[in-house]
């Protein structure tokens, strides 16, 4: 186990800062609102059946229009449905086969396999029975199915017209089904940068082909963020403030582009990103690149004069293939792959030294890699659930590091990630937040890809990363109780107790785990909620488990704060 500058290790035996985070965490959860956002209506059509066509009037010839008396049918040939087999729609009207029926009869059998379509939600397809010369007791019924013959959008805002009529048109398929187009249209409402939207079908040039109006306002694309934290690693300055430029529709487009800068005393931060829609089905293609400097500011280590830089690639593809909204609940699985590139190197008193395990005799470590990722999200009225799958393949590409026995770029690991929050209490708004993080792996890893534990967000009570190692596990739970609600609930005073555990083990330990390895906490937490512009919090850790450290920091006496500011 690595204990990042404790006392009583030597300098080369330490890990640096871990600057890099190569494995995307599952986003935190806002709190659970009262009702999902609600699923645009659509204005209501006239009865279905007036806008189908209907047989002509005074057919020529022995038409179904002529009987006066009945006819003797053996069998109906069905004909034009595509979402239903034949043999289930002669299930429905079997009554009216092999015997006398009448005019009546046949306007009963267009009506029984037009109500069935429209109760599946093909609400402008049915049935209707032609002219025809009725032979050997076969008479003709024709399935017309409906569909959507035009999406008219109109969008109020720089998104692209093109964005929202695509992903409208995933539910207005031939034939068209209502529920498939209300799914769609919830979908839509629950992108971020749709802030409402309002739709209407009318009649188009048939009365089986309707036609879709849209009215879409674009929720604010550009969102700075301001804030500041004590999360950062003590070897660095816990201190850190920063700012964060997001912008949701850089080039109308949908497509995404972010700069954040965060600086503490001994490091700055920089990262830029670009993401850009590539389907309708929600899938990306993003690129990154983070660049990070930092110099070791934590007595006695400050005298040897350590800094460290390190530039991160990052190039994703991530594709949902399952996207379902209902007026209950909304469900996203997506799969996806990233290819990464990792380079850190350091010096000692200016000159190049390899201070990290894994490193060459220039003190650079590179690590290229290939990881595939699973991400599910399933949140209700009451309930959010998400987990995250990622498989990392360590590669020898791109100059990467490699060593004949110390770890290097050549590696496998797994790491699963799952958060559930459960709103216990719906009138007074008390949550309930399970987490859980765990990492194998096949090999020993450089720090860059180790497991770490302590800190913020990891378990409380501890400095930043005080364990890191190849594996580990971590679980968390807290109850999120709101004293003071006001402005309609929308800010709110919270408290919240928590209970932290995590454990490490390195791929090289052949004795059993020390008491040093394995790290417990309780604590309770004050958060501070003002709508969706400031986010406050301060939470105090009580150590379970003792492990070695300064006390230099608040960090180290087990307490964290954070704010967070939009300003607009």
């Amino acid at each position: 186990m690595v204990l990042l500058l404790g006392n009583n290790l030597p300098v080369e035996a330490q890990a640096l800062p871990r600057d890099t985070s190569p494995r995307p965490d599952i986003p935190p959860f806002t709190p659970i609102e009262p009702t999902q956002p609600e699923t645009p209506q659509l204005k209501p059509l006239p009865p279905v059946e007036d806008l189908l066509e209907q047989p002509p009037a005074n057919p020529p010839g022995q038409q179904p229009g002529d009987l006066s008396g009945t006819i003797e049918v053996k069998q109906f040939q069905i004909e034009g449905s595509t979402v239903f087999d034949e043999e289930e729609l002669q299930e429905l009207i079997k009554q009216y086969t092999n015997r006398p029926i009448t005019f009546a009869d046949l306007l009963q059998v267009e009506t029984i396999l037009t109500r069935f379509y429209n109760s599946q939600g093909y609400i402008n397809s049915g049935a209707v029975v032609p002219q025809q010369n009725i032979k050997d007791g076969v008479i003709k019924v024709q399935i017309i199915e409906g569909r959507l013959e035009d999406i008219l959008v109109k969008v109020n805002g720089r998104l692209s017209e093109e964005y929202v009529r695509s992903r409208i048109a995933r539910g207005g398929k031939t034939p068209l089904n209502i529920n498939k187009l209300q799914e769609s249209l919830q979908l839509l409402q629950l992108d971020p940068l749709v802030e409402n939207l309002t739709a209407e079908l009318s009649v188009g040039a048939r009365r089986d082909r309707w036609n879709l109006e849209v009215e879409v306002n674009q929720a604010p694309a550009f969102k700075p963020e301001l804030f500041v934290n004590n999360s950062r690693t003590p070897s660095v300055g816990t201190f850190e403030r920063g700012i964060a430029l997001n912008h949701n529709n850089f080039a109308g487009e949908g497509d995404r582009a972010s700069f954040i800068y965060k600086n503490t005393d001994g490091s700055d931060d920089y990262e830029f990103g670009y993401t850009v829609p590539v389907n309708s089905l929600n899938g990306t293609v993003g690129f990154s690149y983070r660049f990070v400097e930092s110099e070791i500011i934590e007595p006695p280590f400050d005298e040897l004069d350590i800094d460290s830089e390190t530039d991160e690639y990052q190039l994703t593809f991530r594709q949902p293939i399952l996207l379902t909204a209902t007026s209950e609940s909304t469900q996203e699985l997506a799969v996806g792959v990233e290819l990464s590139r990792q380079a850190n190197k350091t010096t000692l008193l200016n000159q190049p030294f390899p201070l990290s395990v894994g490193a060459n005799d220039e003190g650079e470590t590179t690590i290229s890699a290939v990881r595939f990722f699973q991400d599910w999200t399933k949140r209700t009225r009451r309930q959010v659930l998400a987990a995250r799958s990622q498989f990392s393949v360590g590669l020898d590409w791109f100059d990467a590091t490699i060593n004949e026995n110390a770890p290097d770029s050549k590696f496998f690991a797994w790491r699963g990630q799952a958060q559930w929050l459960r709103q216990l209490d719906a009138e007074s708004n008390i949550n309930l937040l399970l987490r859980s993080d765990i990492q194998l792996s096949t090999s020993e890893l450089v720090p860059l890809e180790q497991f770490s534990l302590g800190g913020a967000e990891s378990v409380r009570g501890y400095r930043q990363d005080v364990l890191l190692g190849d594996n580990g596990i971590f679980a968390s739970a807290e109850v999120r109780v709101p004293i003071v609600r006001w402005n309609n609930n929308t800010s709110s005073v919270s408290v919240i107790p928590f209970l932290d555990f995590g454990t490490t083990w390195n791929k090289s330990d052949d004795e059993n785990q020390q008491d040093e390895d394995t790290l417990f906490s309780l604590g309770l937490g004050l958060q501070l909620s003002l709508s969706d512009r400031l986010n406050a919090r301060l939470d105090w850790g009580i150590p379970l488990v003792e492990v070695e450290d300064q006390d230099r920091t608040l960090q180290e006496d087990g307490i964290y704060f954070s704010v967070e500011y939009l300003p607009f």
